[in-house]
């Protein structure tokens, strides 16, 4: 019992930080849930819901080399309650023009651009704050909690977004968005200490400098640059199947707003309760490995079911198989980078590493809307009623969301193969 105790106290100023920003998080999350169901229906394009995304990502991925090295200058409480202002000034812009009756699908690719950029700082001084507010031993549980968060926001978010959209519509959503917003804000605001006392890189280095220096360790140690592009590839099917997730589930005969929430719900859950065991779980004796396995029960079995599947139950017990394991599977990824990257240049090697392991988000979200619009939805449309094809897929709008689901499975499970046999990603451990 001591010992709990101890735990809290230690991260105390963590945990604070980390129970609004879940809240914050979640009204951030139920907007972006009610906009994609919002784009979808006004334009009925995969693609066009999609570029919601690829705007998103954009700015992250091409300015994360710089804003880590920043991160490292600036003052972080500040760096976060800035960016976190900016990015409720941009809510406030999409309530302005929902009011007006005059809010189209390109202003939204326009304010996502703009809380992308704020994302892209606002990530790299999230890290580094973690990092000063918390002992190494505790590392392991950052990603675990992270992962709880995700999954009470996956719960929540569609149960409520879809509730209060049909009783109350948008505007209710975006006024819950912000309240939380406040709340978060004026927590960290007078309630979080966050130290300042690191090495920080000198205001008189270079900014070109200090971003070289990022690439320039990850060059040096290969494992884990091993490690982010394989995770690059991950995130590309991950993106492709966030693309073409809701044309099936809005399509598909046995789909809707409803099942879709009920899959995402699942979704949730299934993480909560992950998230849950992997905090008390201990370190495996490989984080490697254990990382691995992970993946692989997650991309051999929620991929298959939804393109096999042919209700709500499979489609849900596809989640629970797809998701359970990745709470454990972050967890030890966050300690393992955590563990070898140096504390004082972790501001620019995170950096470098979110450019380099997510550069292929957008790149997957654009071309899930392609090939879904372009692609397999007229390949589909083609087969006859009776053919394999369609026996397989189904018909109708939806099943070359389905077919696409079926391809997803197959390079997921080949990207964690290749990923097995790398050599020098199994030898990262033995720095450890």
């Amino acid at each position: 019992m001591n010992t709990k105790y101890e735990t809290l106290h230690e991260m105390k100023h963590y945990l604070i930080l980390w129970a609004t920003q879940l809240l914050s998080g979640l009204g951030s999350a139920m907007t972006a849930y009610a906009l994609v169901i919002w784009s979808y229906t006004q334009e009925g394009s995969a693609l066009k819901t999609a570029l919601l995304m690829v705007c998103s990502y954009t700015p992250y991925v091409l300015l994360s080399l710089f804003a880590g090295a920043l991160s490292e200058r600036w003052n972080k409480k500040r760096t976060l309650l800035v960016c976190d202002a900016l990015c409720a000034l941009s809510t406030l812009a999409v309530l302005y023009l929902l009011r007006n009756g005059s809010l189209r699908v390109w202003h939204l690719y326009m304010i996502n651009a703009f809380s992308g950029l704020m994302n892209t700082v606002q990530q790299p001084a999230s890290e580094l704050a973690t990092t000063a507010l918390l002992p190494k031993k505790h590392y392991q549980r950052v990603g675990s909690l992270r992962y709880f968060s995700n999954s009470v926001s996956s719960i929540l978010t569609p149960i409520i977004a879809t509730a209060v959209l049909g009783l109350w519509g948008m505007d209710a959503v975006i006024a819950l968005d912000l309240g939380s917003f406040l709340l978060a804000f004026a927590v960290l605001f007078f309630f979080v200490p966050i130290p300042e006392d690191g090495e920080k890189s000198p205001k008189s280095e270079k900014l070109l400098c200090a971003v070289r220096q990022g690439l320039e360790w990850l060059r040096e140690n290969r494992g884990i640059l091993r490690l982010i592009l394989f995770f690059a590839c991950i995130n590309f099917v991950a993106s492709i199947y966030n693309a073409a997730f809701p044309a099936l589930m809005l399509s598909k005969p046995e789909g809707g707003q409803w099942a879709m929430g009920t899959v995402n719900a699942v979704v949730g859950l299934s993480s909560l309760v992950g998230s849950v065991a992997a905090s008390f779980m201990k370190a495996p004796k490989s984080r490697v490995r254990a990382i691995w396995l992970c993946l692989m029960l997650s991309m051999s079995t929620q991929n298959f079911t939804l393109a096999f599947g042919k209700g709500l139950p499979i489609w849900c017990a596809g989640a629970v198989l797809g998701w359970i394991a990745l709470p454990y599977m972050s967890a030890n990824l966050d300690a393992l980078l955590r563990l070898n990257i140096p504390e004082n240049i972790q501001g620019r090697v995170f950096a470098a590493r979110n450019s380099l392991q997510f550069f292929t988000i957008p790149m997957g979200y654009f071309a899930g809307g392609l090939l879904v619009d372009r692609v397999f939805e007229p390949f589909m449309a083609a087969q006859p009623r009776g053919g394999l094809l369609c026996r397989l897929f189904g018909g109708g709008k939806g099943s070359g969301a389905a077919m696409l689901f079926a391809l997803l499975w197959l390079a997921g499970m080949g990207v964690c193969l290749v990923f097995r046999g790398d050599k020098h990603i199994r030898e990262i451990e033995n720095k450890t």
